[in-house]
């Protein structure tokens, strides 16, 4: 999947766009394998992903990736 839906956001992260009636909704996932592993939503205001979304989504990344190791092991 590709643009316009689907956009790399780099760091293995990736936006979802979806139009709702007057807002612009976007989701932050990830893959893990075959899984796709939603790590953050949220409602578009401005042009340029707000940093503070990206970082909650990195954030829940790690945290995801953490949990995950430490069950493996």
């Amino acid at each position: 999947m590709g643009m316009p839906l689907c956009k790399s956001l780099g760091d293995g992260l990736w936006e979802l766009r979806s139009t709702l009636p007057k807002k612009i909704v976007r989701v932050i996932f990830f893959l893990d394998g075959q899984s796709f592993i939603v790590a953050h939503g949220f409602i578009k205001k401005s042009q340029k992903t707000p940093k503070v979304e990206l970082d909650a989504a990195k954030a829940r990344m790690k945290t995801y990736k953490t949990a995950d190791q430490e069950r493996r092991s």
